[in-house]
């Protein structure tokens, strides 16, 4: 049974992609780490588009940004070269008009103090408008002095730093640079005229938003993002739970022929899937037919083995000398027990149940109650919450061997019970003389016994832990044996809960 646990567990690693990833961080499924996968990948993916697309949107806005700056300069420049040809008595009068009027594209006054502006902060496209002014005044006009800033309309100062644009009076610049509802950026230009005099001017970008800053995360593109990321994860989870399914039942399959149960797969599924399937179903087949012709060979050793062995008892019976009457009478014994130790071996291994529930407490107690009848003392320490599904008889016989052995080694047995969301523990602790650690793993091999001088062990033919270990694994399980620090050995069986 060792053998079909092991190719239960090949079959489960082959079945099961062995993804190596940190344990604490992801879902053990091979579906939750798939959507894990893709959801990552969706992200990794919008955000190298989105930052592809933001860099692309800045330079064109660059380039935009430079191909409108440029004429508007140079109308910039043409306006202060106009006001500056004029003759100071007439600058103020043209002024007057023009804020009687209206104004133009320009709001202009002349002041007779700079102006301090709350400049809006540094961007990459805001300087290079300013940049583009200041090339372009120092190339027509031979400017360099000029004052250059962003404000907003609502923080904006003119005439003096008392007077905001939004007290004057609307025919005076609102409607050249306010745009009502919404507050675009005011270029504004001072430049000395004299020791005295300022020219201001206050002009609008063409477009209102250029200076607004597109967001790598915006709320468009994170919904875009989530919109993305739930319609991979649905398509996904249809496909990987088709993936997924077979390959679930395939490992419960394998899991539950490990303990002696045949279950034949469906083979459904992708071609490497229904193929992994075939070569399962196969694989019973023949295992199981070497399991029945294995029962039948030992029964057919035993019934062989059996006629010659009554023979020679008898001929034995017809040997004159006692001496060698005795010994021929012993080795037919010896042999006997051999037979029927190989048998018994195989018999307790493969029984024939089906699973159930098993009150596992209540065998306990029955195997306390029988051992105190030989004025033997056990003493059960915990509870279980729950049934065991398993083979009652095969679970009994373990039972029975640990405790037997701890019985007939020790002068006093504590039994302590455990149990996990996934397994259910019992250690069986003894007050015995232990077992040499350099014993402890032949003590499973079949025929094998701790013969002390000061223990009251029957005779018997070393084939308890054997079995018992075949059993636990038959479950799924296992049996392990460990000396005690405070003397006496511990047998632990641990049975994992399906």
């Amino acid at each position: 049974m060792r053998s079909l646990t092991n190719i239960k567990r090949r079959i489960v690693s082959a079945a099961l992609p062995n993804l190596r990833f940190p344990a604490k961080l992801l879902p053990q499924s091979l579906a939750g780490q798939i959507l894990i996968i893709l959801t990552l990948g969706v992200a990794l993916a919008q955000l190298a588009s989105s930052t592809m697309w933001l860099r692309q949107l800045n330079a064109n806005a660059e380039k935009n940004v430079r191909e409108v700056a440029q004429p508007m300069a140079f109308r910039v420049a043409a306006t202060i070269s106009y006001f500056s040809s004029l003759p100071k008595n007439y600058r103020h009068i043209v002024i007057d008009q023009l804020q009687e009027m209206g104004g133009t594209r320009f709001f202009v006054t002349v002041n007779t103090e700079e102006i301090q502006i709350n400049a809006l902060p540094q961007s990459p496209l805001a300087d290079i408008v300013i940049n583009e002014f200041r090339h372009t005044l120092a190339k027509q006009l031979g400017i360099t002095n000029a004052k250059l800033a962003f404000s907003k309309p609502n923080d904006l100062h003119v005439i003096n730093n008392q007077v905001r644009l939004v007290d004057l009076p609307e025919r005076w610049g609102h409607h050249s640079l306010l745009v009502k509802p919404l507050s675009p950026p005011i270029l504004v230009i001072q430049i000395p005229i004299n020791e005295k005099d300022w020219l201001y001017l206050a002009t609008l970008m063409p477009d209102p938003y250029f200076l607004d800053k597109a967001s790598l995360l915006s709320t468009e593109r994170l919904l875009s993002l989530t919109l993305s990321i739930v319609t991979v994860l649905l398509l996904g989870l249809f496909v990987i739970r088709r993936i997924t399914k077979p390959l679930a039942k395939l490992a419960q399959a394998a899991e539950s022929f490990g303990q002696g149960a045949d279950q034949v797969v469906d083979e459904i599924g992708s071609k490497e899937i229904r193929n992994t399937a075939h070569a399962f179903n196969q694989m019973q087949e023949r295992i199981q037919r070497y399991l029945d012709d294995r029962e039948r060979l030992f029964a057919a050793i035993s019934h062989d083995l059996k006629t010659p062995i009554t023979r020679l008892r008898l001929r034995a019976e017809f040997v004159d000398n006692d001496n060698i009457k005795y010994a021929m009478v012993n080795d037919l014994e010896d042999l006997d027990m051999l037979v029927k130790g190989a048998l018994q071996s195989v018999k307790e291994t493969d029984i024939h149940e089906n699973r159930v529930e098993i009150n596992i407490g209540k065998l306990l107690a029955d195997l306390k109650n029988d051992a105190k009848l030989m004025t033997r003392k056990i003493q059960i320490k915990g509870t279980l919450s729950q049934p065991y599904i398993g083979k009652p008889l095969a679970i009994k016989r373990c039972l029975t061997n640990l405790v037997d052995n701890a019985l007939y080694y020790g002068k006093g047995v504590q039994i302590e019970l455990f149990e996990s969301d996934q397994t259910i523990t019992i250690n069986i602790l003894d007050e015995g003389p232990g077992i040499p650690q350099e014993q402890i793993d032949k003590m499973f091999q079949p025929y094998t016994r701790l013969d002390l001088p000061e223990s009251n062990h029957p005779s018997g033919m070393g084939l308890g832990l054997s079995i018992a270990r075949n059993i636990a694994r038959a479950h799924g399980g296992e049996v392990t044996l460990k000396n005690r620090q405070q003397g006496g050995l511990e047998a632990k069986l641990t049975l994992p809960l399906h």
